[in-house]
């Protein structure tokens, strides 16, 4: 009697008659989003069915897949390698069942962005607007950083960093959109300064970090003496300080006109060549939905559209330096 051959490439059929396949949704959801909770609402269980399929999941696997550390979940060794085959095999059952694809009007996924305060404040409100017009059901969450750590690209169920060029990214870029940098001070200031003389007789109001903003390192090459006043280590906060105390500062042009809406500030263009700061946007490689990905960068790239008007008044020429 002839024996079933295994030849190579076999699916191994009569072995996954034994598996319960409807488990691979929900582990590729917790693999994603390194949370029992939010892998739950992903996927619409509950909680303790998640957690219940989470055990079901170590099981059939042989591995914990996820353990805890401090307060938080990290993912086994195992359960790294599992990632990438899982979204392929789902992304082709998506094909063979013609699944419908990401629909912002049903969805009702948590869209996770993280970036710094000052970002957040930059783009905060007109992303939660687009968000809640064009996807009523999901929530958007917005986590906020100092200085990103390696966690933040990838746990916590985040599927953007907004991230300036600042800070390094093990991963991939991609230019989200450029902030020139100004210079902010009292309303009450001389108003026949110019932006250069304002950064040589004001006392300066800067971020408190062993690297100060980059315009600094323009002053510095060109000879421009200037005094350091106050020290602050939320960068957000200097312009509230300068508009109610007086000084000078340096910072962004976004941050600066959408402070100056709130509190009296006096807004010159940096006298001295510098380059703009930049910020990228940074996908969680884990990011499996590739129809939802490309929706959420439009509604990003939607978000940081307006331009950057000139301001009002003309900015120091650069020959206004040879007497300095």
């Amino acid at each position: 009697m002839n024996q079933p051959q295994n030849h190579e490439g076999d699916l191994g059929l009569e072995r996954l008659g034994g598996v319960n396949l409807n488990l691979l949704v929900p582990l590729l959801a917790l693999l994603e989003a390194g949370s029992v909770t939010r892998a739950a609402a992903r996927v619409g269980m509950t909680q303790p069915a998640m957690s219940h399929a989470l055990g079901r999941m170590r099981r059939m696997i042989g591995d914990d897949l996820v353990v805890r550390q401090g307060s938080g979940l990290v993912l086994t060794p195992r359960a790294l390698e599992l990632i990438d085959p899982l979204r392929e095999v789902l992304r082709q059952t998506a094909r063979v069942v013609n699944f419908p694809g990401f629909d912002p009007a049903h969805d009702s996924r948590t869209i996770t962005v993280a970036m710094t305060t000052s970002t957040a404040f930059v783009v905060g409100a007109e992303l939660a607007r687009l968000v809640a017009d064009r996807a009523p059901n999901a929530t958007l969450r917005i986590r906020n950083f100092v200085a990103p750590q390696a966690a933040d690209f990838t746990d916590n169920g985040v599927d953007v960093v907004l991230l300036s060029e600042a800070f390094h990214s093990p991963y991939p870029r991609e230019r989200l959109y450029e902030n020139r940098w100004v210079v902010i001070a009292h309303r009450d200031s001389d108003p026949e300064a110019s932006a250069l003389q304002l950064l040589t007789s004001l006392p300066h109001v800067t971020y408190d970090s062993r690297h100060r903003v980059p315009p600094y390192a323009s002053l510095d090459a060109h000879g421009v003496d200037y005094r350091i006043g106050t020290l602050i280590s939320d960068h957000l906060l200097i312009p509230h300080l300068v508009a109610t105390a007086g000084g000078v500062a340096l910072h962004t042009y976004r941050v600066a006109v959408a402070m100056a809406a709130r509190v009296d500030l006096r807004i010159e263009e940096f006298p001295l060549p510098v380059a703009p700061l930049v910020v990228d946007m940074v996908w969680n490689p884990r990011l499996a939905d590739a129809e939802f990905k490309s929706w959420l960068r439009g509604i990003l790239v939607e978000v940081a559209a307006p331009s950057q008007h000139p301001l009002p008044r003309a900015h120091t020429p650069f020959s206004a330096l040879e007497g300095v």
